[in-house]
């Protein structure tokens, strides 16, 4: 993942300069209520945490809630886990929901041998191995029932051993392998509004966030980067929703349309695999198929999601005049 450069903030100035302001809109700040790091403390009472600014410490309410592949009590929460702290409302020094070892795996199976898959997450990234408990392969088989090479996957669970155990799809598999996706509808060049699902992903992808710069970006990845100036390995298909091109730095106006949470985020990376889904969210009855920005984690959580879901229903505007 590439955190915002200074060539994107050159881009929104030139921009705003040559189609004006409102056409390249700055980021807002989203995160916060949102901290993430590494647990080097936890009691029954309070949550302390190693961060890029230092330790940050968390008191626990009565109806603080805890996620580790599920719902846990704090005290099976382990120094050395990663951890999102979603703060109060009411003070930024009590957590109000904790997600500790979350990951996500998105991409093809290039791979099954019993109980754990080998999936390529595109983009050129690593491949992931992800292993299917058997107290959540059957979740996961009624949304993924083909655990096939050449077929879409997606779920939500927890690092361990550097592979992401799944505790639960985040999405629901086409019926028929990537290579027969079917035809889309193709890109316009002036759609400026769309409606579709937002999801999330991990772009230090798990490992000392306390330390990693990309742990904490509050961006998009987006999955119909223009070609032009990018790296090829972005390789993206005809996404379900006709999304228009955009360029690293671009900004857009991104709406959480279940808790109506909005905030101008800046593209920072390519979202490839996004582009070969055409699911649904059922998350506040959404009805619009197809994704159309992945958020980082932090932003995702800032606004309104839950990680364990996997997605939201959101609305995109689009600010830059890249369309």
């Amino acid at each position: 993942m590439s955190v915002m450069t200074d060539s994107g903030r050159d881009r929104r100035r030139f921009t705003a300069a040559v189609l004006g302001p409102e056409t390249a809109l700055e980021p807002t700040p989203v995160g916060d209520r949102v901290v993430r790091g590494v647990i080097v403390e936890a009691t029954p009472y309070m949550l302390c945490l190693a961060t890029p600014g230092g330790e940050s410490r968390f008191l626990y309410e009565r109806v603080t809630s805890f996620w580790r592949g599920g719902e846990v009590q704090s005290s099976d929460l382990r120094n050395g886990d990663d951890v999102v702290v979603l703060c109060s409302h009411d003070g930024r020094l009590v957590a109000e929901r904790v997600w500790a070892q979350a990951a996500r795996a998105t991409g093809v199976i290039v791979d099954r041998d019993d109980d754990s898959l080998e999936i390529d997450p595109g983009h050129g990234r690593p491949h992931l191995t992800v292993v299917l408990p058997y107290r959540t392969s059957g979740r996961i088989t009624v949304r993924h029932p083909r655990l096939e090479p050449g077929y879409v996957f997606d779920a939500v669970g927890v690092w361990r051993d550097g592979a992401v155990w799944a505790a639960r799809p985040a999405t629901t598999q086409p019926p028929y392998p990537l290579r027969a996706t079917p035809p889309r509808p193709p890109t316009p060049r002036h759609a400026t509004t769309l409606s579709g699902i937002a999801t999330w992903y991990d772009p230090a992808w798990g490992r000392s966030s306390h330390l990693d710069p990309r742990a904490r970006v509050d961006g998009v990845a987006y999955p119909a980067l223009d070609p032009v100036g990018h790296d090829a390995e972005c390789d993206r298909r005809t996404s379900c929703v006709p999304l228009p091109l955009l360029s690293a730095g671009a900004t857009l106006s991104l709406r959480n349309d279940c808790t109506r949470g909005t905030a101008v985020l800046p593209v920072v990376d390519c979202a490839a695999a996004d582009s070969w889904m055409c699911d649904l969210c059922p998350t506040c009855g959404g009805q619009g198929a197809g994704r159309i920005a992945s958020l980082t984690m932090t932003a995702f959580v800032a606004l309104g999601g839950r990680l364990e879901d996997g997605c939201f229903n959101a609305t995109m505007t689009v600010h830059n005049g890249e369309g």
